[in-house]
């Protein structure tokens, strides 16, 4: 998913990228880091998978506890402090994402 991900925003940033959208790409790059922590939420399907998944990425057990047991949307979970610094931006670029706000100033800011 992230490979098909990371060709279409290269073609997007390449095709779109001559215009003045630096703000644009940082909202673009921020919603779709928010919509990928969504996706990893909705896949952790049990609350058992959830409280596993968040010890693993370095959430302590109470607070893993509590928000892998809330009846909370995953949108809105995906906004919370204890998610953000489970699923962070250095993870997501691990896994293979490429920065947006990156691709765009080696391809248009450089100049």
């Amino acid at each position: 998913m992230i490979k098909e991900i990371n060709l279409y925003t290269q073609g997007w940033i390449n095709y779109y990228g001559i215009g003045d959208m630096k703000s644009f790409i940082k909202s673009v790059a921020h919603w779709l880091n928010h919509r990928l922590r969504q996706l990893c939420w909705k896949r952790w399907n049990k609350v058992s998978t959830k409280f596993r998944m968040l010890r693993k990425y370095g959430i302590e057990k109470e607070e893993a506890w509590k928000v892998a047991n809330t009846r909370k949307g995953y949108w809105r979970m995906t906004r919370t402090h204890t998610l953000h610094g489970a699923i962070t931006k250095k993870k997501l670029v691990n896994w293979g994402l490429k920065d947006l706000n990156q691709l765009f100033q080696q391809r248009y800011l450089s100049y």
